[in-house]
């Protein structure tokens, strides 16, 4: 039975890693890992960016418009987060790391 807190029942929320995992995997088909930065490659100034990538590893192509928004959402969720590196955000899990962790687990590929 729920709590109640001011005559509404409270129910536990899901994570929000996780739910913001789903999201973004809801807004790019396919993508199994989005690798998030502040320096978006086709500017000269820092840019939230995106890449998405899938189960195998290849880039998925993002609009701008959603790496743009998806990035954003990434970097508020996460304010205690070093973005000057990159970090990878595994949508069937929530879990961020940084980028350099998963290059290097993976083989350097």
């Amino acid at each position: 039975m729920p709590a109640h807190q001011n005559g509404r029942a409270t129910v536990p929320a899901p994570d929000r890693g996780l739910r913001l995992a789903r999201a973004i995997a809801a807004m790019i088909p396919g993508a199994a890992t989005a690798r998030i930065s502040q320096c978006d490659p086709a500017q000269k100034w820092p840019s939230p960016h995106l890449r998405a990538y899938d189960n195998h590893g290849r880039l998925l192509t993002v609009t701008r418009a959603k790496g743009l928004t998806a990035a954003r959402w990434v970097i508020r969720a996460h304010p205690d987060v070093d973005w000057a590196e990159a970090h990878d955000l595994d949508l069937t899990t929530g879990t961020l790391r940084p980028a350099a962790k998963a290059y290097a687990t993976a083989g350097g590929r």
